[in-house]
């Protein structure tokens, strides 16, 4: 294995399990969020030997994986999906509370520009102008994107989402 494979790998095991709860966050489902952290990685293993700073990589990497999931809301999922034959094993999911399904199945709702920065400034913690960086848009945008997506949280919350 070469020293670019060895640091890959180390960086993949050491953060994949955050993006992965970020892009289930953007998504509402395990396996899709799956689905978009495997694409982020891959486009990111594929430019590895270009990223200049290695030990800043998680706005590359954050940024990514936005745009893959806003990219997957134009395009559709379901057409880079491939059937496949067997079981697949996968890890257990891990069991929300009745407020978390609550809030979950509203932000589901939540258009997708607004989900990402809900997701961004308030699960991820980020600076108004780390979020802007990360989805390619001005610090005005994510205010008022913000401001949007938790008013049309707080009507979602407050008339709760029926399960399908």
């Amino acid at each position: 294995m070469s020293d670019r494979d060895i640091a890959f790998a180390e960086y993949f095991a050491a953060r994949s399990s955050a993006m992965r709860a970020t892009a289930f966050l953007l998504c509402g489902d395990w396996h899709r969020a799956e689905d978009l952290v495997q694409t982020t990685f891959t486009k990111l293993y594929l430019r590895w030997n270009r990223v200049q700073r290695h030990e800043a990589l998680d706005p590359y990497v954050r940024k990514a994986l936005v745009s893959s999931f806003i990219d997957e809301g134009r395009w559709g999922w379901w057409r880079r999906e491939q059937p496949h034959e067997g079981r697949i094993e996968r890890a257990a999911e891990p069991e929300l509370s009745d407020d978390r399904v609550t809030l979950m199945r509203a932000l589901a709702q939540v258009p997708p520009r607004q989900r990402a920065v809900l997701v961004l400034r308030y699960w991820q913690d980020l600076s108004v102008e780390d979020t802007a960086a990360a989805l390619g848009c001005s610090p005005g945008t994510v205010k008022s994107q913000a401001a949007r997506g938790l008013d049309t949280l707080r009507t979602l919350v407050a008339h709760p989402v029926t399960a399908d």
